[in-house]
């Protein structure tokens, strides 16, 4: 008799199964996948949503910056994003080792969102009062020099919009490639990795034509300004405030999925929670310098490959981008009509691409992959 009720609680404590779902309720993903996918979409949305405004706002700057023009933009990438990138993969790493993979996240984003807070409300209006930029000294090395350094000069000049321009090009292949994607794997399992990733593609570019709008909406707030005001200078505060809001919803989402949904699935006991199981915990990989993982991938045929198609498509980028921005300074001199348009190009750019992704799935199933993959450079 005392044995029955240890039955009735062991009996009680056992979960009881989920009701089987009928109708339009059925065609949705499981409870416990939802509490994950959702605020992994909410995070990779406003995530794109401000790598497209950096984006465009970067071309803006560095183009239409005094002294400047699109030439500046291969020195810029050459002699700041390449030294910046691999300075900060040594710092990564060295934090990567002493940090627990939340703290780092949480302080890799911070450190960018302060920057472009502290660019739309404090450094641009003192480079608009004539600080910061040693101007007077660049106009001297411009006249002392010959023409063809004209474009590091004015890297040099407007240094705070190169500063800009390398975090805003890291936003992407830091944040959206390094913390998001490496934060993603961990949490979902390959079954549900194959079924919501492709939607996530399409994701990015709905945050594409929305963000595109958003900048256009936000450039052409100047027509309606009193004569006086800094009508580039108004849209760059909002632009930045609406980067840092959307900053905090991506910290907000990813502290929901550790707190409430990690910890959850974790069980305080050590065992699983009922309301759905995240991905298994792998197994803890030795750490290696950064010379040991340079000579482990290129050992691989593959990762050298995938390298070549980078190195190849970076070129091609280039070769055009210069060019076709050149000829936008031209059409479009002034700062906020140059970024309305680059806002309008992204929201073209975000339908086109997902038209494509629709088609290209035809293409897949008809062709193969061999033959969508040759598309692109075919069309270039």
């Amino acid at each position: 008799t005392r044995a029955a009720p240890a039955r009735l609680a062991a009996a009680a404590a056992v979960p009881e199964p989920e009701p089987q779902r009928s109708g339009w309720r059925a065609r949705l993903p499981p409870a416990n996948e939802l509490r994950k996918i959702v605020p992994l979409a909410i995070m990779f949305f406003c995530i794109l949503f401000n790598y497209t405004i950096l984006r465009d706002t970067k071309d803006v700057l560095v183009v239409t910056a005094p002294g400047s023009s699109a030439e500046a933009i291969p020195f810029l990438k050459t002699w700041v994003n390449l030294p910046g990138a691999v300075a900060f993969t040594v710092l990564y790493s060295a934090l990567a080792n002493r940090m627990a993979p939340q703290a780092l996240f949480y302080t890799v984003l911070s450190t960018f969102l302060a920057f472009f807070g502290a660019f739309g409300w404090l450094i641009y209006p003192l480079v608009s009062a004539g600080l910061l930029h040693p101007v007077a000294f660049a106009s001297k090395l411009a006249a002392a020099l010959p023409a063809g350094f004209a474009a590091p000069i004015a890297v040099c000049q407007n240094w705070t919009y190169s500063l800009f321009y390398l975090l805003a090009n890291m936003w992407g292949s830091v944040v959206v490639s390094l913390l998001f994607w490496g934060f993603a794997n961990e949490v979902t399992t390959v079954s549900e990795a194959k079924k919501y990733y492709p939607l996530f593609g399409m994701f990015a570019n709905v945050a594409l034509v929305f963000s595109g709008q958003f900048v256009r909406y936000v450039s052409k707030l100047h027509t309606s300004l009193p004569a006086g005001v800094d009508g580039w200078g108004v849209a760059l505060k909002l632009l930045m405030s609406a980067v840092v809001a959307s900053g905090g919803v991506i910290m907000a989402a990813f502290r929901y999925l550790n707190v409430a949904v990690l910890k959850e699935a974790d069980g305080s006991d050590g065992a699983p929670s009922p309301s759905g199981k995240l991905a298994p915990k792998k197994k803890k990989k030795p750490s290696m310098s950064i010379g040991e993982s340079a000579r482990h991938l290129a050992s691989s045929a593959y990762i050298r490959s995938l390298a070549t198609l980078v190195i190849c498509y970076g070129m091609a980028i280039n070769l055009v981008e210069v060019t076709w921005k050149s000829k936008l300074k031209q059409a479009f001199p002034d700062p906020s009509a140059y970024s309305a348009f680059m806002g309008s190009f992204s929201s073209a750019t975000g339908v086109a691409t997902l038209a494509m992704m629709l088609f290209g799935r035809f293409v897949f199933r008809k062709w193969g992959w061999g033959t969508a993959a040759m598309i692109t450079p075919a069309v270039l």
